[in-house]
């Protein structure tokens, strides 16, 4: 039987990614972000949220792609990674897709160095990275 998923679906420069809708907590408005120092160039520092402090991390800066500045369109998505709850900085929402198991090809038609990939899913005339979170996190 081929299963069929949920994924969030954002954008980061002009590329689009993907998430499983069960690893995302709440997709939320950019808000102040409180920086720590000495942490990791990709940590953009901590958040208060409903009185939960949760660390963010700018996936552009992550992923080492061009950083931007935040507007209107700019959303963290709070996912949780065994216990832990992060923030993460993305561009965009764009949508909630469905896909299959056939929609996925494996990380490996993009390179050997995609660790932070589990595939790539073909929807359409679209292409969505879908990330691995234990891996870029």
């Amino acid at each position: 039987m081929n299963q069929e998923g949920q994924l969030v679906i954002f954008q980061l420069n002009d590329q689009q990614y993907a998430l499983p809708i069960h690893q995302i907590q709440e997709i939320v408005k950019m808000t102040a972000i409180t920086r720590v120092p000495n942490t990791r160039p990709y940590v953009e520092g901590i958040i208060n949220l409903r009185g939960n402090i949760i660390p963010v991390i700018n996936m552009n800066r992550r992923l080492n792609l061009p950083v931007s500045g935040y507007d209107d369109a700019t959303r963290i998505i709070v996912v949780e990674l065994k216990g832990q709850k992060v923030g993460i900085i993305v561009d965009n929402v764009t949508e909630v897709g469905r896909f299959t198991e056939n929609e996925v090809e494996p990380p490996s038609v993009v390179g050997d160095d995609v660790d932070y990939l589990n595939g790539v899913v073909k929807k359409e005339n679209n292409l969505w990275l879908l990330l691995n979170l234990e891996k870029v996190l």
